[in-house]
């Protein structure tokens, strides 16, 4: 996997051939995540349409230690990966860590193994930044050993596929820690943000996406940048050019035809409670699902001696909580997938035009018009070495996509008339194309 103009990784070399194929997470000759789940998790207790197999779903926070503090949420998957170190489960922890910094040639992020509590500490906080797996597969093959790998969606289906494939690989990777996710940036996004903060990548030594401060919301990300001099510079996501996440600045184009939002074949996944009143709570708060019996045992038992602040909740708490991330995981992919009927592709959303609002269709087309162009007038910017080429596309486009999102002005309720005038005449969906997807809309 190289970088490509446009700060994103691809693959390098010859194709892959069918084995590539069934271990791409995006290939159509892959197992979907129903299939694998149901393989991994045979005896789940509970089925829901959003989050898949579990058998039991948390909100809460660690209350030991420094791992709520440390971490950008309420610490709860330093713990897990901690506990299974701690107790010899595993010999060590794959997740994504900070390189030695841009003055060495190298990304600022990338995958390693941890193999002790203070490295894996160390190495804790969400890092929004373009990474691979192949160093830590190669090693995890390499040296014997019970692992666990934390992942985003994609990147824990691609472990359980290559599980499939490879028996060293099915036995040492032990466990599998999934990461909710809304998108991959590339790794130009921090640049984007050295930019609006006034240094240049040169400068940079390390990159905190999420400072935590216990008294702001949690959801008031803000970033700061460690320059080589030992000073920092900070600013809040909101004043950023292209700091609203949904916006889809610097996306992966793949994630336009991702439905996995909370990492539904990792033995235990997490993400942020974004819902009152745990997302004004600076502290941080998880939500947390379990599918592992043995991971849930060990939840269970650090909950009774009270090393965990957890209390269980349904599965509709959970799809409340991250309710954006799945609209855009739903119907969303179903207008881009009723669309984009030339793509061989393997959903478990139907490629139906939802009969969605005028609206709700333009907020998309922006998402996707922002994601493909974001990369492009960067680029060009980057290479003219004039950064306010892009701050101002970025603030301009912003501006739209916020009137048109969130907005009661002029351009809202233009939207909305607009709307009122083509439901009259609007015919109905049509059907998906043969064989485009497996099940309904869920």
């Amino acid at each position: 996997m190289k970088f490509d103009r446009f700060g994103q990784l691809k693959p390098r070399g010859a194709e892959g051939g069918e084995a590539f194929a069934r271990i791409c997470p995006f290939s159509p000759s892959a197992a979907d995540e129903d299939e694998l789940a149901a393989d991994r998790f045979p005896g789940a207790r509970r089925y829901d349409s959003a989050i898949g197999r579990y058998d039991a779903a948390y909100v809460g926070h660690v209350s030991e230690g420094h791992f709520r503090m440390g971490g950008s949420s309420g610490g709860m998957v330093s713990w897990v990966a901690a506990e299974l170190l701690r107790q010899g489960r595993i010999d060590g922890v794959a997740h994504v860590t900070a390189t030695t910094g841009p003055d060495a040639g190298e990304p600022l992020f990338h995958y390693a193994i941890s193999r002790s509590v203070e490295d894996l500490t160390a190495g804790a906080k969400s890092r929004y930044y373009a990474v691979e797996l192949s160093g830590v597969t190669r090693e995890i093959a390499r040296r014997p050993g019970r692992y666990a790998i934390v992942g985003i969606p994609c990147f824990i289906k691609a472990v359980q596929l290559l599980r499939r494939e490879d028996p060293v690989l099915r036995q040492r990777i032990a466990y599998t820690l999934g990461l909710f996710c809304g998108h991959m940036k590339s790794a130009r996004m921090v640049e984007s943000f050295a930019w609006q903060m006034g240094v240049t990548m040169a400068q940079v030594r390390s990159v905190d996406f999420r400072l935590k401060d216990p008294t702001r919301p949690a959801n008031w990300y803000t970033a700061s940048l460690g320059l080589e001099n030992g000073e920092s510079r900070r600013q809040d996501w909101w004043s950023l050019a292209d700091g609203d996440w949904g916006a889809g600045f610097f996306q992966n184009s793949a994630c336009d035809f991702c439905d996995d939002v909370v990492a539904e074949t990792a033995d235990i996944s997490f993400g942020d409670a974004w819902v009152e009143p745990y997302s004004s709570d600076g502290r941080g708060t998880n939500v947390v699902v379990v599918r592992s019996p043995e991971i849930g045992e060990l939840l269970r038992g650090a909950i009774a001696d009270r090393r965990l602040a957890l209390t269980e909740v349904d599965a509709s708490f959970i799809r409340q909580t991250q309710a954006a991330g799945l609209r855009q995981r739903r119907e969303g992919l179903a207008l881009r997938l009723a669309r984009h009927r030339g793509l061989r592709l393997r959903k478990r959303v139907a490629g139906v035009d939802p009969g969605l609002s005028a609206r709700r269709r333009l907020i998309y087309r922006l998402r996707e018009w922002i994601s493909l162009w974001s990369h492009r007038v960067f680029f060009v910017a980057r290479l003219l070495r004039w950064p306010a080429l892009y701050i101002g596309w970025a603030r301009a486009v912003l501006g739209v996509y916020q009137a048109v999102t969130y907005s009661r002005g002029s351009l809202g309720l233009a939207v909305d008339r607009l709307e009122r005038v083509t439901s009259r005449w609007r015919g109905p969906a049509k059907s998906p194309a043969p064989g485009r997807s497996r099940s309904p809309i869920r």
